[in-house]
């Protein structure tokens, strides 16, 4: 089974207006007037991060995955609840300093959460925040919208493969959520998500909970220049920055962007092309979880 497969069960249990229809990485609750969003990320160790990596990254980015998905319903941090397994004493200690470190860089309150012993290392997060207006979610993007995407794509990916003190490992051990450039493009943007597995598997989730088709223009994609000397542009380079999945940028719909990727169109699905010239969409689109 699919992530994709399961979660089209538990759109069966979930009842309530806040839980968006599951097409969002985060719930929304009418809470007095104020918008309350909350949202709940996992990181297991060789699937979201190396046994190799430093406790603090991992608690680094425990953390900012989920301020990610905050940071795509336009939402400001209020607090997070903890899930953590035991395991070896000295990695405990050394994740549990990161962890204040990285929740106090981010202005993130500890509120509370559970401990387990366990020999498979698996980490939760459950963060909330507050929204100022309605989120746009993944599922508001219209024909006619411009297609646009905040930051470079693909430099997490490279980083796997970068030397550990260059910028490329360091966007891989250590995303920054975009939570300033999500609350200003909330105001404007038909719909919005981050991108966590991949630009292409995103927009595809993009274009089927909006009912629309999605152009990208693998030209257009924003690669950095640390990208560009380790990878290249070419379109093999483009299409390994489009599917690597570890951004954490925000891509977003809207009736103008400053430096569009692609259009919303008609249709369904996702289109590709290079320097004008169609594109076949790659066997592998992004990250996937599946069943064993």
């Amino acid at each position: 089974m699919t992530e994709a497969d399961f979660i089209a069960l538990m759109r069966e249990v979930a009842g309530t207006e806040a839980a968006r229809g599951l097409y969002d990485d985060a719930a929304v609750f009418d809470v007095g007037g104020k918008l309350l969003v909350a949202t709940h990320d996992m990181l297991v160790e060789g699937v979201h991060y190396r046994a190799s990596d430093a406790p603090a990254d991992v608690a680094w980015k425990l953390a900012a995955v989920n301020l990610s998905d905050l940071a795509a319903m336009g939402a400001r941090p209020l607090g997070a609840l903890v899930g953590y397994c035991l395991g070896e004493d000295a990695w405990d200690r050394a994740f549990a300093k990161g962890l204040g470190e990285a929740l106090a860089h981010f202005g993130l309150p500890l509120l509370g959460g559970d401990t387990v012993a366990s020999s498979t290392r698996i980490l939760g997060l459950t963060a909330f925040g507050i929204a100022e207006r309605a989120p746009p979610g993944r599922g508001g993007a219209r024909p006619g919208d411009m297609l646009g995407v905040t930051g470079t794509i693909g430099d997490a990916g490279a980083g796997l493969e970068a030397p550990a003190d260059s910028s490329l490992a360091r966007r891989y051990l250590r995303p920054e959520p975009r939570i300033a450039a999500g609350a200003m493009l909330a105001a404007s943007a038909s719909a919005m998500m981050d991108v966590s597995d991949g630009l292409l598997i995103d927009a595809a989730r993009m274009a089927e909970a909006s009912g629309v088709s999605i152009a990208i223009a693998l030209e257009k994609i924003p690669l950095s220049l640390a990208f560009i000397q380790a990878r290249g542009e070419t379109l093999e380079a483009r299409l390994f920055a489009a599917t690597a999945g570890d951004d954490y940028e925000l891509l977003f719909a809207s009736e103008a962007a400053d430096t569009p990727i692609g259009t919303v169109d008609d249709g369904a699905g996702l289109r590709l092309t290079f320097e004008g010239r169609p594109v076949p969409l790659p066997e592998r689109l992004g990250w996937e979880h599946r069943g064993g």
